[in-house]
């Protein structure tokens, strides 16, 4: 799997198996003269989900913080080379196992980095277990059946429901370098032009993983979705959320109104000309935001407390 420059694989096991993490472990970033990185605040790094999505997702933005902080960036359960149980996942797998993880790599409450479907989780986590969390910053957190909206009910759900079409469906048209470079450029990116090779090749290489078609399908169904709006409001974590405004599967206007709900938690940052995934489309920008909010988010909990 692609992993920057001075990182190296390590994992923890969690209830439903084992979860590979990445973290930096040798030069340029550790070194025998430098800090124990044990010693430093750690940022959790957490992909979204689709076909071929893995820890890459943030690997051009998390090197950025290594020098000040200790990162750690999992492959969640079903994804990338975490193990993939063959089962149909359900919300509360993924509740479950990213607490897991954060109590068996984290001895401080941390900030923690997610995007997307991954990201209303990590709210949802941090509703029920406050003490584990110092800030969030999210892109684009959504349930994908927010405000009464029931993605389950689409058409294309519905026909990813059907048995042996659905494997059908992601062998063919998922696993593909086509199939994930069309998705990328014709869904997830903003501009077609930020796409390049690497990016292709390192979700193509994750989406055919063995089984990995059992995670990705149970997200394509809507068995993973949910109404975010009904807990945003319990959320008391200071948090960012970054939107690109053209997101395709929900819009800024969906983020507007999470933040509206919220304003006590929430901070808002629309960016334009950007899609689902600012961290790959504009890593740049998105490094230069986390470090702005890392410092807001600090300034507001010195504040409250």
């Amino acid at each position: 799997m692609f992993q920057p420059l001075g990182f190296e694989q390590q994992s923890v096991v969690t209830s439903l198996g084992r979860m590979v993490y990445y973290t930096a472990a040798n030069a340029p970033w550790r070194t025998a003269n430098s800090t124990d990185s044990e010693n430093l605040e750690t940022l959790v790094f957490l992909h979204g989900f689709g076909g071929g999505s893995s820890a890459y997702e943030w690997s051009k933005v998390y090197p950025a913080f290594a020098t000040e902080y200790r990162i750690v960036a999992p492959d969640l359960i079903g994804w990338g080379r975490s193990e993939h149980p063959v089962r149909n996942y359900q919300i509360e797998d993924y509740l479950t196992t990213i607490a897991q993880f954060i109590e068996q790599t984290c001895t401080q409450p941390v900030t923690v980095i997610a995007s997307s479907l991954t990201a209303a989780f990590t709210i949802r986590v941090a509703i029920a277990r406050p003490e584990l969390f110092k800030s969030l910053i999210l892109t684009t957190p959504a349930g994908l059946s927010d405000f009464g909206e029931n993605y389950s009910r689409s058409l294309f759900a519905q026909i990813i429901s059907t048995p042996i079409l659905d494997r059908l469906i992601y062998s063919t048209g998922v696993a593909t370098s086509n199939g994930i470079r069309t998705f990328l450029e014709q869904r997830q990116f903003a501009d077609s032009r930020r796409v390049y090779e690497e990016i292709v090749e390192a979700y193509l290489e994750s989406a055919k993983q063995p089984n990995a078609e059992y995670a990705a399908l149970s997200f394509v169904r809507g068995d993973l979705c949910f109404d975010l709006s009904l807990y945003i409001n319990q959320l008391t974590i200071p948090t960012a959320i970054i939107w690109g405004e053209k997101s395709q599967f929900t819009g800024p206007e969906i983020g507007r109104r999470f933040a509206d709900m919220n304003p006590q938690a929430i901070r808002f940052q629309h960016l334009q000309d950007v899609g689902l995934t600012p961290q790959l489309e504009l890593p740049a920008v998105t490094i230069g935001l986390i470090k702005k909010f890392i410092s807001l988010l600090t300034e507001v909990e010195i504040a409250s407390t």
